[in-house]
């Protein structure tokens, strides 16, 4: 199994779960979907450059390396492209699954 492969079930599962947050977001109303719709971009923005600094700096120190044959070709220093779907993943799942389960809910 390729990283692509791979990141296709996960991306696929992120996808779905914030599909599903959007709708229901779109029930609630625009001054949530603004909110929420800003938090988000700012978790993706963070999560991937935090991958970025910290994948280059394992792989520059030898902690791991990847068969050349599973990759894309694709790099952002050190990192291979594919590396980037988790954060991608984790920034459509939890905001989708905090808005899903109920979140925090608002005092009256």
């Amino acid at each position: 199994m390729t990283y692509h492969e791979l990141n296709a079930v996960f991306l696929t599962v992120a996808a779905v779960v914030a599909a599903l947050a959007v709708v229901r977001v779109l029930v609630a109303g625009a001054g949530r979907r603004a909110r929420v719709a800003g938090a988000a971009a700012v978790t993706a923005v963070v999560l991937l450059a935090l991958t970025a600094i910290f994948d280059n700096l394992m792989i520059a120190a030898g902690l791991f390396s990847y068969a050349p044959h599973t990759l894309s070709g694709l790099h952002v220093g050190l990192a291979p492209i594919e590396d980037f779907a988790y954060p991608v993943a984790a920034a459509l799942v939890l905001p989708g699954l905090w808005i899903l389960l109920g979140g925090r809910r608002q005092r009256p």
